[in-house]
């Protein structure tokens, strides 16, 4: 069967695009710069020369997973007219309001690649990722010295993270000054993933956008924006670096799972299989919960040292307990704690492992132990928002309130779409009332009812911070919506002595009487 021959490269007004190279050159064979996407915006206007592209055909082409905004594209067009020398817009013309027409004539080579292909390497058995050099926006050539900062910040940041396997710096750096396809790049270093960036500096005012690109198919997974004033050149470096690490694990956690989805189970290794056990966690319910505990297991089998395995098990054991079953909460101190601690003394570098010990330790009523745990996870991996989160959870209930509030907002502004953003608010929430802070409370555990209905912990509460506010008709009305009270909570383990009072007050005062 014959095939149509693959465009090599296209020639147009003394120019050349070498679609194999992901390159913009000029008849000699001079490189011209030219940023990944703007080369990709190129592409499309030189397959489609003579046509009218209208805004959102461009977007859907060049961005189909994500929305940006129409900077972006203003931003593509301004590169290839610059480096195109096309300020007059004789080849790249706008027409006012209907999208944009790429005028010369282009001629297409077919023409196969010279030499011998280097094989791709093998993947990591984990996700991999390079941090590439990032772009300088900027007319200042030295902020050259605050961008190549801030990707060896981010770079060191992503390193903390256990389940990421991180190109070095130096080996990223090789491709300074180059505009090759991050699909040749993920090719040429075995990465999955690749993150890009460009730095822009106006007056003080600092812009840095990010995105991450699975170098594979180079469809864009993920992209942000960081607005700063730069005051403190260091503490914004930083900061953004912070932030973009932490929003780095989720992405490819999300990516990772929409990967594996399309792969039959029983092909599955055993971070798949994790990686699928966290998808169906991620969408609660039993069904779900128990999906993910069988997937956890899974992995567990194929390799008994795998730390993530356990883990995974451990905390689908916890949720099963708590949420789905009428179990004795201290059962969480048997089969999950014996698995919490198998994974840490498998991999004791593995933040994941110590955020997951310390809950299931807090669980017991050994708050100090549990708190000393979150603190090594956040130590391990600083962006890191589960452990962060869990932190927050257990400094709230062994009764330090006012950190572990910084703490669950700092996890909620790491990972703003996060699957355990329901369980912070329900946390931030708790602690609010037993910090007799009790209209956060309400405003809180109000934003719970809507995200997470199914939970049946809170009513109790709400309706003990309605009381003690005075509002008494709206306190007993959530007393009466609520469904039964769980029996086990007034024996529940993780909560100190006085938080149980309070909340039993609470709900005799809500409930009308006045002795419990």
């Amino acid at each position: 069967m014959d095939h149509a021959p693959t465009v090599a490269a296209y020639r147009f007004a003394g120019f050349v695009l070498d679609i194999g190279k992901g390159a913009l050159l000029t008849a000699a064979g001079e490189e011209i710069p030219l940023r990944r996407q703007s080369f990709e915006m190129l592409r499309l206007f030189t397959e489609n020369a003579g046509r009218l592209l209208d805004r959102n055909s461009i977007n859907r082409a060049i961005w189909p997973t994500i929305t940006v905004t129409d900077d972006s594209l203003t931003q593509c067009v301004r590169d290839i007219r610059c480096a195109l020398k096309d300020e007059a817009q004789r080849m790249l013309r706008t027409v006012r309001r209907r999208g944009y027409i790429f005028s010369p004539d282009v001629v297409a080579h077919c023409d196969p690649p010279a030499g011998p292909v280097r094989p791709a390497l093998t993947m990591p058995d984990r996700p991999s990722i390079v941090v590439l050099p990032f772009q300088n926006m900027s007319s200042e050539p030295e902020q050259g010295y605050f961008i190549d900062g801030l990707v060896e910040d981010i770079t060191t940041a992503l390193s903390c993270i256990r389940s990421l396997f991180v190109i070095a710096r130096n080996s990223a750096f090789a491709y300074r000054h180059q505009s090759v396809d991050v699909r040749h790049i993920g090719r040429d270093l075995g990465v999955r993933y690749a993150l890009e960036g460009s730095v822009r500096r106006d007056g003080n005012r600092l812009r840095v956008t990010t995105q991450l690109i699975d170098a594979s198919s180079g469809v864009h997974v993920w992209a942000d924006r960081y607005d700063r004033d730069l005051s403190d050149v260091f503490a914004v470096q930083s900061e953004i670096a912070m932030s973009v690490a932490g929003v780095i694990e989720p992405a490819v956690a999300g990516a990772e799972q929409q990967r594996v989805l399309r792969k039959p189970p029983e092909r599955l290794d055993a971070w798949e299989a994790y990686q699928r056990g966290l998808w169906h966690f991620s969408n609660h319910g039993r069904d779900e919960n128990e999906a993910a505990r069988k997937f956890f297991q899974r992995a567990i089998a194929l390799d008994p040292k795998f730390a993530p395995g356990h883990y995974g098990y451990a905390l689908a054991l916890q949720w099963e307990i708590w949420h789905y079953s009428s179990r004795p909460f201290t059962e969480v101190q048997s089969i999950p704690l014996k698995e919490a601690l198998i994974a840490v003394s498998l991999d004791d570098k593995d933040a994941m492992g110590h955020a997951v010990l310390a809950h299931i330790r807090m669980w017991g009523g050994n708050w100090e132990a549990a708190i000393g745990e979150a603190r090594t996870a956040v130590a391990l991996n600083p962006s890191g928002a589960f452990g962060i989160g869990m932190l927050g959870c257990v400094l709230g209930f062994g009764g330090y309130h006012e950190e572990a509030l910084n703490r669950l907002r700092q996890a909620i502004r790491l990972s703003p779409h996060d699957p355990l953003m329901s369980l912070w608010i329900l946390w931030i929430g708790l602690i609010h009332f037993y910090a007799r802070q009790f209209s956060s409370a309400v405003e809180n555990l109000r934003q719970v009812s809507r995200l997470r209905p199914y939970y049946n912990n809170y009513h109790a509460v709400l309706a003990s911070a309605l009381a003690f506010l005075g509002r008494q008709d709206e306190a007993r009305d959530v007393l009466h919506q609520a469904p039964p009270l769980d029996s086990r909570y007034p024996l529940a383990p993780w909560m100190r002595p006085e938080d149980v009072a309070l909340r039993l007050e609470g709900v005799h005062l809500a409930a009308g009487r006045s002795e419990p």
